[in-house]
């Protein structure tokens, strides 16, 4: 099965924008959707999770980068598999995993601005950590944008795209996912919110409209069933939508 791409959504008319009038709830993924994929911040991480496996299970740089990539395969999150597998202590890895150079950041006003013009209330849900999101949201500088966040302790350490895990996000904050909406920039975690009734949207790499991962990924789903938005553009989109909104 081939990645999802942007041109499997058509893409969206102004009028069409009209449906996220109802939305009291808007949910922001972290990791290469509220930060251009282009920063290279998550491949920061990648490294230290895969320096964290090769020093844990005393392996080498290949062999620890194998584990990485099954466990992320299998359990949605390589923590979760060392969790289950090597009873890894979660704190000293989340502390260790995020320990990284943000410099790279820039803040991103636009966006602020947007997301600062949705009604409602706003929320970061990341499989990563409280910590981290703190960090990384205020460099972009909105970090007092959200109301809450939504991390992986939170989450009891299942990770997305597991239908619990949204379960406890929608109970912990008393969201109707109906009035709801969810920005991600992996399609795969787009599938429960969609199935629960929340609209949703794609955030794809600036300026390449395509999805860059694994098959995989993609598993058991066939086409773009749901996802309601596509856009490369976030802060250009969130803008729109406030526009549509206050039409």
């Amino acid at each position: 099965m081939n990645p999802l791409t942007a041109e499997d959504v058509a893409p969206h008319r102004p009028e069409e924008l009209t449906a996220f009038r109802g939305i009291e709830a808007w949910i922001f993924d972290l990791d290469n959707t509220l930060y251009p994929r282009d920063t290279n911040l998550f491949v920061q991480i990648d490294e230290r999770i895969r320096s964290y496996v090769q020093e844990l299970l005393g392996v080498d740089e290949t062999e620890a980068h194998r584990i990485q990539k099954d466990f992320y395969e299998q359990h949605g999150t390589s923590l979760r598999g060392l969790m289950l597998e090597h009873q890894v202590d979660v704190d000293s890895f989340l502390e260790y995993v995020h320990d990284i150079d943000r410099s790279a950041l820039k803040p991103d006003p636009a966006l602020a601005s947007a997301i600062e013009r949705l009604p409602g209330r706003k929320f970061i849900f990341t499989n990563g950590s409280r910590a981290h999101a703190l960090k990384t949201a205020e460099q972009l500088g909105f970090k007092d944008h959200f109301e809450d966040i939504f991390d992986i302790v939170a989450a009891e350490l299942l990770p997305k795209p597991q239908r619990l895990t949204y379960e406890r996000f929608v109970n912990r904050f008393d969201v109707f996912p109906e009035k709801a909406a969810m920005f991600e920039d992996l399609a795969r975690n787009l599938s429960v919110p969609k199935s629960i009734g929340m609209t949703t949207v794609l955030v794809v790499p600036s300026g390449t409209r395509e999805v860059f991962h694994a098959e995989w990924e993609m598993e058991g789903h066939d086409g773009a069933e749901h996802v309601d938005f596509v856009t490369d553009d976030l802060a250009a989109f969130v803008a729109e939508i406030a526009d549509a909104i206050e039409a």
